[in-house]
């Protein structure tokens, strides 16, 4: 059974990620982000029980849908906000935004915006870990739409031939854009694929923390004795359009119904409340301390400059 206080530390994390991208969304409609905005409002629970389960010299690698995985790394909400503000304080000094952010501190080898590319990555790094026999793992995020792309099966035929340890968390939100899985795929629970070759390969309740966090544990484990890689297919439902000028009007009353019940914050408080761990003054300790963080980040962000024209194309006339 989780501890009291590992079950705070996930809320703490899941909520996080919530506000962050409530707030962002906040920030985009008032102007102060430019560009696409990919809000992972309903996903919070892949992100932070998968980080939850890796140690820190682990290795993920993210996705043009990523806010959440940087905040579950262990990333700085204030260098996190001046970015996607575009801020020189940001983690890329305002150059690469929303979908572009890393950090190596944490082990975040970063965000794509191309659907897929970070899947060779990951098993790029993943092979270095073999080579250099450190021990570590990678957390390779992609989506549903992404394990569609060819890139994704020759990536997992390359790291199953070798042993590589690389978790593949596919992220199946089950629409690519507007397009439901069953349209894109036979079988819309998608984790069969590993199968094919011979990769340990599990469903997951993505919505749920735990859950989640208990699978990667063994993911983790059959990678470090040699036995990877895994592929988690982990079901979940984004609560909202693909980007922040989505509507989403083709997604089912049906379906939104169910997942407003059954969602990442809602199933972790059952957790919490279960046999009178946390009390509800517990949790909204939490979310005073996240909510009053993240104002602070955002003050900070937009008391940070813009990068400069100069330095800008002095980095263009050096590369």
């Amino acid at each position: 059974m989780a501890s009291k206080e590992f079950l705070q530390d996930l809320y703490r994390t899941l909520y996080t990620i919530r506000v962050f991208e409530t707030r962002c969304i906040q920030l985009y409609r008032q102007g102060l982000i430019k560009g696409y905005f990919h809000p992972y409002l309903g996903e919070e629970a892949i992100a932070t029980g998968v980080c939850a389960a890796l140690g820190k010299d682990d290795l993920i690698i993210s996705t043009h849908r990523g806010h959440g995985h940087c905040i579950a790394k262990g990333a700085d909400l204030k260098r996190m906000v001046a970015e996607v503000l575009g801020r020189e304080t940001g983690y890329c000094h305002g150059r690469g935004g929303s979908m572009h952010i890393a950090d190596l501190d944490t082990g975040n080898l970063g965000a794509n915006g191309i659907v897929g590319g970070g899947i060779p990555i990951g098993v790029g790094a993943a092979l270095s870990i073999s080579l250099r026999e450190t021990g570590q793992v990678i957390a390779i995020f992609f989506s549903d739409g992404a394990s569609n792309n060819g890139v994704f099966a020759e990536s997992l035929n390359l790291a199953a031939i070798w042993n590589l340890p690389a978790i593949f968390v596919l992220e199946n939100n089950q629409y690519a854009v507007s397009t439901p899985i069953e349209e894109s795929s036979r079988d819309p629970d998608l984790f069969g694929r590993g199968k094919g070759y011979k990769v340990e390969s599990w469903p997951v309740d993505g919505n749920d923390v735990l859950v989640v966090h208990e699978r990667t544990v063994k993911a983790a484990a059959l990678c470090r004795a040699g036995k990877g890689p895994v592929l988690m297919c982990c079901k979940t439902y984004r609560q909202g359009g693909h980007h922040v000028n989505d509507p989403g009007l083709y997604m089912t009353k049906e379906r939104l119904e169910y997942y407003s019940t059954h969602e990442p914050l809602t199933l972790c408080k059952e957790h919490m409340y279960r046999g009178g761990l946390c009390s509800e003054a517990d949790i909204e300790r939490i979310e005073k301390d996240v909510e009053q963080r993240m104002e602070e980040a955002i003050e900070y962000a937009k008391s940070s400059p813009e990068p400069s024209v100069e330095a800008f194309l002095a980095e263009v006339e050096q590369n």
